[in-house]
């Protein structure tokens, strides 16, 4: 029997279910063809990748997001330090659920390893990311899920399509969020709290206000686009390979404009809190 490709599988699998997509350009249901392309009724046109992503931009995006920091970010999330994050996740998600949407997923880890954790395996995961090179990489690791260069301000997705959003450690576009979910939709917000990465903010930051953290005003905005929060703080430490601390260095912000030689960690707190809104119409 002849070996299918990835760009096939992510074909069939993306015609399974583009119901979930619309044009970012004229707003329009899409189909997905055959041979990859993914139309709406006006002809535009937008094509799946080799690598068995699609590119829903319209017009071209910089990023500051890197290869490198991705795959990074990929080992330190399989290394297991945000593993109890998403066994809490799917326990707020549930079993009934049947779409899933993870804004600003990057390379797909949080998603993948969430949707992991689900009794129902027949839960479709979609993630979208502004940055290419992340969607690159999800793809490159993770089949069976459906994966979106885009950008939420001009959405390819119809509008009620996902029962859960998750945003995690990501910008928010509440406008865009509430216009997706379901009548009965969860979000799923993730922020960090004061302690996240504090053995790493005290020495890279010593003696500095960016030692320490709020994220006041994000939960403030949180609290006023949705009528019903619950909250719930996740914290604990995990010890940390010596060869990772390179790469969780480099996944995060906080090294990119400081110095970051001569960095010795042997745990860090995972420290973070998760807001939970719900769509009521």
């Amino acid at each position: 029997m002849e070996k299918r490709s990835k760009r096939q599988n992510s074909i069939d699998y993306m015609k399974e279910n583009d119901r979930l997509f619309s044009c970012p350009i004229c707003n329009g249901a899409m189909e997905v063809l055959e041979q990859g392309e993914v139309v709406c009724g006006n002809r535009h046109s937008f094509t799946i990748a080799k690598q068995g992503y699609v590119n829903f931009l319209t017009k071209p995006v910089r990023s500051m997001y890197t290869k490198n920091l991705f795959e990074s970010r990929k080992m330190v999330i399989d290394a297991g330090l945000y593993n109890e994050l998403h066994n809490q996740i799917a326990k707020v998600i549930g079993d009934s659920v049947q779409t899933i949407l993870d804004t600003g997923c990057g390379e797909g880890s949080h998603l993948v390893g969430i949707c992991g954790r689900l009794n129902n395996k027949e839960a479709v995961g979609v993630g979208i990311d502004i940055a290419k090179e992340g969607i690159m990489t999800a793809a490159k690791y993770y089949e069976k899920k459906i994966w979106c260069v885009g950008d939420l301000a001009s959405s390819p997705f119809r509008k009620r399509s996902f029962d859960v959003i998750l945003n995690i450690l990501s910008p928010a576009n509440y406008y865009e969020f509430k216009r997706l979910l379901k009548s009965d939709g969860k979000i799923i917000k993730v922020v960090p709290q004061s302690g996240y990465l504090m053995e790493l903010r005290k020495q890279i930051f010593v003696d500095s206000e960016k030692e320490n953290y709020t994220n006041e005003r994000t939960v403030k905005r949180f609290y006023e686009q949705f009528p019903y929060v619950q909250r719930q703080r996740i914290t604990y430490k995990m010890p940390i390979e010596k060869d990772l601390v390179p790469r969780l260095i480099e996944m995060t912000p906080l090294g990119w404009h400081a110095e970051t030689r001569g960095i010795d960690l042997n745990e860090v707190t995972i420290d973070l809190e998760l807001l939970v809104g719900e769509c009521q119409r």
